[in-house]
């Protein structure tokens, strides 16, 4: 039986946005979304022995999640991992050796779920799984969005006072440039090996494959602006897009 273990990381402080983690969307703490993502593939996938950590320092996210998920292993998450420029692949990898030790057995794949993707569903989980195991050649999958704005055309930056290209390129329309696509956090699926042989903490310093998501349904929250639209879309897709509300529903009371 193959094993996958399920993280949610957390820190307790977050500059863009203090308490993220501790946000309620739509009346409900926003880690319980994920939770039950994380329920959901499990039902999904009978044959596959999954367990579920949270790996934070932060004592009130662990009240939350316990409340109601008793059955979640808590990792707290040491003063060195806490830093703003930790690689999180860091965190990902002290997470697996950590419950490695404690169920004395080792993972086949670690799935990260970020605490801030509510709208995700759990085809989208399975979806990314199934990718990395059906590409045995990837180290890692991680979820994607099609980018509203392309490197290419849309974006530059600046040096000594001026603006340059982001790449170099002769393209002279936006239809020329090759398909480009946002990273939205919302899914990573590791392979064991790779987290337990990369020293660098750079994604790219594997092979990575792209699990495909729908876009409006996934933003990064990092400010109250991003909050409060994230719960916007949230309602209209809820009502016009009924799949996006299943998750919320599987939500234990």
């Amino acid at each position: 039986m193959e094993k996958v273990l399920i993280t949610l990381c957390g820190r307790a402080g977050s500059k863009g946005f203090r308490n993220k983690n501790l946000k309620m969307f739509d009346g409900l703490p926003l880690s319980y979304y994920s939770l039950a993502a994380a329920e959901g593939f499990i039902k999904q996938n009978p044959g596959v022995s999954v367990d579920i950590c949270l790996n934070t320092d932060s004592p009130d996210l662990v009240k939350v999640v316990t409340e109601k998920y008793p059955e979640v292993h808590v990792i707290d998450r040491p003063e060195e991992l806490c830093g703003d420029i930790v690689p999180k692949m860091k965190v990902f990898q002290h997470s697996l050796a950590e419950m490695e030790r404690r169920k004395g057995t080792q993972y086949d794949y670690l799935i990260d779920l970020d605490i801030t993707s509510p709208l995700r569903q759990v085809n989208d989980v399975t979806g990314a799984y199934q990718q990395a195991k059906e590409n045995p050649e990837c180290d890692l999958v991680f979820s994607v969005c099609p980018a509203r704005r392309t490197p290419y055309m849309n974006m530059a930056k600046l040096v000594d006072g001026h603006a340059h290209r982001v790449i170099d390129h002769h393209f002279t329309a936006r239809q020329q440039t090759p398909p480009v696509f946002d990273l939205n956090a919302s899914i990573y699926v590791f392979t064991r090996r790779f987290l337990t042989e990369n020293t660098t903490g750079f994604l790219w310093d594997g092979v990575c494959g792209m699990y495909q998501m729908f876009d409006t349904g996934i933003l990064d929250i990092d400010s109250e602006e991003d909050y409060w639209l994230m719960e916007a879309i949230a309602h209209h897709l809820y009502e016009t897009k009924p799949e996006f509300g299943k998750v919320r529903e599987a939500i234990r009371r």
